[in-house]
């Protein structure tokens, strides 16, 4: 049975994560890491077991990032400016049987939909990365949490979003830093013209008034 080893694997990970929080002091707490394995895009069987850390804290800022939200609200996609995709989720209710979650993904071709990545992850995760994705693309991702039974799994949560190119990004700072240069000129020569009429302008139309004087 792979039973043992795995247990033995799990055990030899959270002593080895332990080691370096020994003299961290009597507050600190172990990261929960989070496990995860990628299955290939049919959901065929095999994948390699990993661990990340999570994602605490993170919000996602309007200059270099873009949120996306299911219908439910429970599931954020945080498209990043650089192509990557954070996902983020609350902890499901109820919490009791909680064995993982299934994180099913899809894009949508000309003609028809085609299956990504799928990914299984346990049931301590509260988020995951994609860390390419591929730009003037629609996805779609489903995030379906998973409990033993007899109890039946809920409804997924799925979000759609769609990337920009990345030569569409670079077109659109490059008009954003001329648009702004642009502007900054007009202001410029808005003060230089208002200077010239109010220092240049007026002593010479009062001379001229003065001399037209008999």
């Amino acid at each position: 049975s792979p039973l043992p080893p795995f247990l033995a694997l799990l055990c030899f990970g959270a002593t080895a994560l332990r080691a370096p929080l020994a003299h961290a002091g009597p507050g600190a707490e172990e990261p929960p890491w989070c496990p995860y394995k990628v299955l290939g895009g049919e959901g065929a069987a095999g994948g390699r077991l990993c661990f990340r850390p999570p994602a605490r804290g993170f919000q996602c800022a309007a200059r270099a990032c873009r949120a996306h939200r299911s219908p439910g609200g429970a599931l954020v996609a945080n498209v990043l400016a650089n192509g990557s995709v954070l996902l983020q989720w609350g902890p499901p209710r109820p919490a009791a049987g909680l064995r993982g979650f299934a994180l099913n993904c899809s894009w949508d071709g000309t003609y028809t939909r085609f299956p990504c990545d799928s990914v299984e992850l346990g049931a301590a995760c509260r988020d995951y990365l994609l860390p390419e994705a591929h730009g003037s693309v629609r996805y779609r991702l489903c995030l379906q949490p998973r409990y033993a039974p007899p109890r039946p799994a809920p409804p997924a949560q799925c979000v759609e979003f769609r990337l920009e190119p990345a030569a569409m990004r670079d077109i659109v700072v490059a008009m954003t830093a001329v648009g702004g240069s642009i502007c900054v000129m007009l202001v410029f020569i808005c003060l230089l013209v208002a200077y010239i009429t109010e220092n240049l302008m007026s002593p010479a139309l009062g001379g001229a008034a003065a001399a037209a004087v008999p």
